[in-house]
């Protein structure tokens, strides 16, 4: 049902702290155009949990006026399965394509509570789901087993797979097949998850890069490895900016240097200030000194 580059796009914040919605169009339009296959609003990247249900809708109705007949997921991450609930209700009253569900980031659930919370959300959106698997930031681990509990309940449809062990996509692809789109979640392991079977990435850094994010991925899609591969080693020390606690910061600072935008950010987070500055800002400088030329594809 879905595959390619999606996006977890950043939310812009104007000096004042409201949204920006002017400065996400702009944005989104250049994943459009680079060749982005869907978009995902208010995920972590996008600082979903500092957001209120409204904005959070209308950061989905500006993403869709930009994607206009690809995808557009908004993420659940609420802390209460009632609140998860409740969103995913509105997101499908409002169009969404489909959701992107992370189980609770404040209550670490079982498995048992795990499967049920991810239930009741598919159940009160009744849209398609992308199940957001990702142990090391919000602590659960949506295992194999879980994966094939929830297998036969058709709304879910995807795994964004960011367990962090490139070992898990083969996993998922032995025990289920193709059951499943599976999505890489980890940018600076795309590479390797597209090489044993991902058909999808969620990019942090597409943001900032987006056509060096889906030239990977066209190019390993047409088989062209050595060329993707060198796309990456490039890329990789951008990729890795992703896999921080300030991957926000990380990232929209990218931006700055990149796309010409602002890094605002919301409160408690701040952008990146001293060393921390200087370390990412000499990363992306370094970087863009060398970007490659791309291939046709």
């Amino acid at each position: 049902m879905w595959t390619g580059v999606f996006p977890a796009v950043t939310t812009k914040f104007t000096t004042d702290d409201r949204l920006d919605h002017a400065e996400m169009e702009r944005c989104f339009s250049l994943q459009m155009e680079a060749g982005c296959d869907g978009i995902i609003v208010c995920g972590s990247l996008g600082e979903g949990p500092m957001l209120s249900p409204d904005e959070k809708i209308e950061v989905l109705k500006t993403a869709q006026k930009i994607a206009g007949k690809k995808p557009v997921l908004l993420t659940v991450n609420e802390a209460g399965t009632r609140e998860a609930t409740s969103i995913a209700r509105r997101a499908a009253k409002e169009g969404a394509n489909g959701l992107m569900v992370v189980p609770s980031p404040i209550y670490h659930t079982n498995a048992e509570e795990t499967v049920a919370a991810l239930r009741a959300v598919a159940e009160a959106g009744d849209l398609p789901v992308m199940i957001y698997s990702n142990r090391l930031a919000y602590r659960v681990d949506v295992t194999v087993d879980q994966m094939e509990e929830l297998a036969s309940d058709k709304r879910f449809v995807a795994i964004k797979e960011s367990s962090d062990d490139i070992r898990r996509p083969t996993e998922i692809i032995n025990r289920l097949g193709s059951r499943y789109d599976l999505f890489t979640g980890v940018d600076n392991l795309a590479f390797e998850a597209l090489s044993v079977g991902a058909i999808g990435w969620v990019a942090g850094l597409v943001t900032a890069f987006p056509r060096e994010t889906v030239a990977v991925y066209q190019l390993m899609k047409q088989g062209r490895r050595e060329e993707a591969l060198a796309i990456y080693r490039w890329f990789r020390p951008l990729l890795d900016l992703d896999v921080s606690t300030y991957l926000v910061q990380n990232i929209k600072l990218a931006e700055v240097f990149a796309i010409n935008t602002n890094d605002r950010v919301r409160m408690p987070r701040m952008p990146l200030s001293g060393e921390r500055r200087k370390t990412v800002e000499k990363i992306v400088k370094d970087a863009l000194a060398v970007r490659p030329t791309l291939p046709q594809f």
